[in-house]
């Protein structure tokens, strides 16, 4: 058994606080594993004060220091030299008595990450590879996990490495439930069943809401408990005008915890964000002379009342579309407050007889009325539901979800969820794009509300009846190699799909060769064209579309008669939608220019087919 397990069968150990928190503080605001090359004195100064505070086991300065993170400073290419040097300076600093643990943080965290599973791993076992390589540590600390689908993972691809103990430490939103929506107990259950040493929490929760959460977990038999309480909530201060982000100065108030974590079974207690050495001081006096608890009684955490299940009371659009052929149709609110040619077109669309209609959120990041209240202003006269499309770029996470749960309440249950262009190509170029999340997390984040559960894992006390599109852009050069895209898609909870408009028929063969394999339907897009100039524009300036030149050229011989070239226009979109229904049940078809007009005659031209279908058929 190593040093660092025989300490902690009979005493607690007190480990070191924040890094960054000090670097901030003295004036360091970049990369601050790099500091360990371009700064090491800082580091070496700031090891040493915990050590002189009553630290047993300090971390290395190595949390956010794999490759995908030093990328965005343009230090990619010194990530073993970062690593290492982080292990030297710690080493260095304790001595043969204080302990070392290599620090690996987390890629999926309140931050986006687009990397997959498969890249963060091997991103993190080639950190963890540097970190072992030196010999120089006495454990590897995981830390600030709050996907549980990566710690998982993780720890099943380093145990194997290494006979030095692991710990692994959770971050959670809510107290007792993990973002997943799991009982906290479950998780750290099942990371010891997986051969962690070391299990327990850090940061985004102050000391309170710890303990709090430690009461529903038991003394696991083969492994100990560690906790790293960030110092308070992180407030916001602004006292003089210049606001900042800070913590309490709270030392004693964190000693004092430090007595409750002990009584919950905690033999490794640290700090996190907003913690210095005056708490790990304060901490190092409050456990002085106590001795780990050989037992202790669990307090379960308080039920929730019991979730309703999820369960659609009508037929939604994937049932429809599964059976038959189903149309879709999609108007853009209005840049303006004089909205009678759209209110006009909503109730034209509703007259034709279509399931859904979908409104854009200010699509190609142009300004327009929110369609979420255009939809509540209009959900009384019309009987055809709306599908809402909502898009990442306009809201960070608290106001996707405050966006979703306000649509539940109105009774908006279809939405489109999609990244969103981004804001510098639209009318307000200076404007801030949020990304906050990608669709992929939408998607993710809906199917957890439809289970009841926030993004944080907190109930919301119901579940959610959302049916979630995904869209799908068919116009790229290698249409074959977007299975993977759209595998993620529905891993991530797309229920169906709505494409990009198509202007080329082949793509709708080489789309159902793609999609064959898949239950998750797919709406086609179709877009009439307005004009010849309308035909340029698209063929010319928008990525990806391209027209056939024979098109092209029975437009430009017309294109002085607006009506004649019209009809040539709805002829083509005719030609398309009859090669769309070889193959595809679900039509999308988007309105150009608030036309209406011409949307409504594509529609019935699609019942008259479906009519004749039918007919021939019997």
């Amino acid at each position: 058994m190593s040093r660092l397990l025989e300490c902690l069968k009979t005493d607690i150990l007190v480990a070191d606080g924040a890094m960054g928190t000090l670097l901030y503080a003295n004036g360091l605001d970049n990369c601050y594993e790099a500091y360990n090359l371009t700064h090491p004195d800082n580091i070496s100064a700031i090891h040493q004060a915990y050590l002189e505070a009553g630290a047993d086991v300090i971390q290395t300065n190595t949390y956010a220091a794999k490759r995908h993170r030093l990328k965005g400073y343009g230090y990619d290419e010194q990530v073993k030299a970062i690593n290492q040097a982080g292990v030297e300076l710690a080493r260095k600093a304790a001595g043969e008595d204080a302990f070392v643990l290599g620090t690996v943080g987390a890629l999926r965290g309140l931050k986006q990450c687009d990397l997959m599973l498969d890249e963060i791993i091997e991103e993190t076992l080639e950190q963890v590879g540097y970190l072992l390589e030196t010999k120089q540590i006495d454990g590897l600390l995981f830390e600030t996990y709050y996907d549980e689908e990566e710690i998982i993972e993780v720890l099943k691809a380093v145990r194997p490495l290494t006979d030095l103990p692991i710990i692994t430490n959770i971050a959670l939103h809510e107290a007792g439930i993990t973002e997943n929506g799991r009982p906290l107990v479950e998780l750290l259950g099942t990371l010891v069943m997986l051969g962690a040493d070391i299990v327990g929490l850090n940061c985004h929760l102050g000391p309170y809401h710890m303990i709090k959460s430690l009461k529903q977990v038991p003394l696991f038999a083969q492994s100990y408990l560690s906790v790293y309480p960030n110092a308070s909530l992180l407030s916001f201060e602004d006292d003089n005008g210049s606001g900042h982000y800070g913590f309490s100065q709270n030392a004693d108030y964190f000693g004092k915890s430090a007595e409750l974590l002990v009584a919950e079974g905690a033999r490794l207690i640290g700090g996190c964000c907003g913690t210095t050495p005056d708490h790990i001081r304060a901490v190092k006096c409050a456990i002085k002379g106590l001795k780990p608890v050989e037992k202790k009684f669990v307090t379960p955490m308080v039920e929730e009342a019991e979730l309703i299940k999820r369960v659609k009371s009508s037929e939604t659009l994937v049932d429809r579309v599964k059976r038959e052929v189903t149309i879709i149709a999609e108007l853009d609110p209005p840049k303006t407050l004089d909205i009678s040619k759209f209110t006009a077109g909503v109730k034209a669309l509703d007259a034709a007889c279509i399931s859904a209609i979908t409104l854009a959120d200010n699509s190609l990041a142009k300004t327009r009325i929110c369609n979420v209240s255009l939809a509540s202003l209009l959900k009384n006269e019309i009987a055809t539901p709306f599908l809402l499309h909502l898009s990442c770029r306009d809201h960070n996470m608290i106001g996707l979800q405050s966006r979703l749960l306000g649509m539940n309440v109105l009774g908006f249950d279809n939405v489109l969820a999609i990244t969103g262009d981004p804001s510098k190509i639209g009318d307000f170029p200076g404007a801030t794009s949020v990304y906050d999340a990608t669709s992929f997390k939408l998607l993710e984040l809906i199917q957890q509300l439809n289970h009841g559960q926030g993004y944080s894992g907190a109930s919301v006390k119901k579940a959610t009846n959302f049916t979630a599109a995904a869209a799908f852009n068919p116009n790229v050069k290698n249409l074959s190699r977007c299975g993977r895209l759209i595998e993620r898609k529905i891993a991530s909870g797309a229920d169906y799909f709505i494409t990009q408009p198509i202007f080329n028929a082949d793509i709708f063969e080489e789309l159902a060769d793609l999609t064959k394999d898949y239950e998750t339907p797919f709406f086609v897009g179709i877009m009439p064209i307005t004009s010849y100039n309308n035909a340029i524009f698209l063929h010319n300036e928008v990525p990806g579309i391209q027209l056939s030149e024979a098109f092209l050229a029975k437009l430009e011989a017309v294109k002085g008669d607006k009506e004649t070239c019209q009809q040539l226009a709805l002829e083509e979109s005719k030609r398309l939608i009859d090669r769309a229904l070889e193959h595809f049940n679900g039509i999308y078809l988007i309105t150009p220019f608030m036309h209406y007009d011409l949307t409504v005659e594509l529609v019935d031209y699609i019942h008259q087919k479906v009519e004749q279908k039918q007919l021939v058929i019997s």
